[in-house]
This record gives C-alpha cells, structure tokens and sequence, in this order.
C-alpha cells in the first residue's frame, strides 16, 4: 500500500471581508481579552473563513514530495527549493481538485494517508472548503478515529490518542526523534500575513518541508510505536 503524507497552509480572510454577524460571534465565543484582540488575524483557524492556499504531499515509498501552490496555472515541474520535489501552481479550486485526484486515484488502490493533526484541522478545512468552491471530496478525510491503516495522524499517536494530557508540536516531536526540524523563517502562526506580503513561494516551501519531516517521524514511527496501535484497528 502507497503511503502519502499531506499537510496544508491556510490564509485566513481580511477580517474587513468578515461578515459584521460572524465577527460578533467569534469575539462573543473569545474567553478573554487577550483572545478577543487576536481574533481577527486569525480567521485562518476558523472552518470557512480561510483559503487553501498550500498543499504539501510526500510520497513515504519515493521520497518525494508534491507542493500544489496557489498562483497562476503552471505544468508540474521540478522544484529546487526542497530537493526531491515537484511544484504545480493553480487556482484554489484546481489544488483541492488535484489533492482529490491524488488521495483516489483511478484504477488504483487508495492510499493511506498519514498527516499530522490532519483529523483535528487539515482534513475538515479541505472538505469544507472543497465544498465551498463546489468540489466533491473523493474519500472521507477523517473516518473512524482508530482506522489506522486509512487515515494515521501522528498526533493522536503520540498523544495515545488523547491519554496524555499535553498535546505537543510537530518540531517537539522532530527533536525527539532525531528527525531535522521544518521550522524555518516562518511558521503557522505567520502565514496569513505572508501571504499578504506576497510570500507564498516561502509559504509552499514552509508546507512542503512540513510535510517531508511528517513523513520521516512516521518512518520512525512506523516499526517501533505504531505496531501497538495497528493491531488493534
């Protein structure tokens, strides 16, 4: 079976694009004032109020990785920022069209997909936003939560699926496994703002070696921690 690992980079709406009735909303939904300030540059963490604007994916068997990008529409071709990769730019509605073509492809088995808190945001955010723009999902993105032979995220392993109090960060968990850090001149919490400055090809390099150091923790993963979790699913 492929194995195929996806992460994907949101940019949250202009909060002056916000309608005035949500905006009430998630301020009301804000515990203090601190959260209710913030709101605003973060409409990238809230279902429907963001663009998929990045796509990472990392094929575990080729060691090689897929950025799809934001931008106007280029062929598949070779991407020097992070060897070992292609680049193919598009239209929002072209990415999530391509994302779906590739986790179910035609005439062929479906692969595993493995992520990282994939179940908690990337798999929602891209089938809301799929369906936004009129596109179908192919496959469900977050199906029995113990399913790990269809959809694994790493998370939720290294958290014994919530039996550890503490949830930690995908470069804690690098660290720990001697496993290269992504971080680099940006991270998750800057990408809205990048993205307005017209950074998107850092944005694409930031999720597509996101996703190569996910694909590498669960290569580590794969004959140590994961087998007491598989038996069982």
């Amino acid at each position: 079976m492929a194995t195929i690992v996806f992460d994907i980079e949101v940019a949250g709406l202009p909060w002056e694009e916000v309608d005035e009735i949500t905006r009430g909303y998630l301020l009301e939904r804000a515990k203090t004032r601190e959260d209710r300030d913030a709101v605003p540059e973060r409409t990238g963490l809230y279902p429907g109020l963001g663009r998929v604007i990045a796509i990472g994916l990392w094929s575990v068997e080729d060691e090689r990785g897929l950025l799809l990008l934001e931008g106007r529409p280029q062929p598949e071709r070779e991407w020097e920022k992070v060897p070992g990769s292609k680049l193919q730019r598009g239209s929002e509605k072209e990415l999530l069209e391509r994302f779906w073509q590739i986790v179910l492809p035609k005439g062929k088995a479906r692969p595993r997909l493995v992520s990282f808190n994939g179940r908690g945001y990337d798999g929602p955010v891209l089938s809301i936003r799929s369906a936004q723009l009129g596109v179908r999902p192919s496959r469900q993105l977050v199906p029995n939560r113990y399913a790990a032979s269809d959809h694994l995220d790493l998370m939720d392993i290294l958290s014994f699926y919530g039996a550890m109090y503490e949830r930690y960060k995908l470069d804690y968990w690098c660290r720990r496994f001697d496993v290269e850090s992504p971080k680099g001149s940006i991270d998750g919490s800057q990408v809205t703002r990048a993205y307005r400055d017209g950074r998107i090809e850092d944005i694409g390099e930031y999720c597509l070696r996101d996703v190569r150091a996910t694909a590498q923790l669960f290569q580590k993963l794969e004959g140590t921690l994961l087998p007491l979790f598989e038996k069982h699913t």
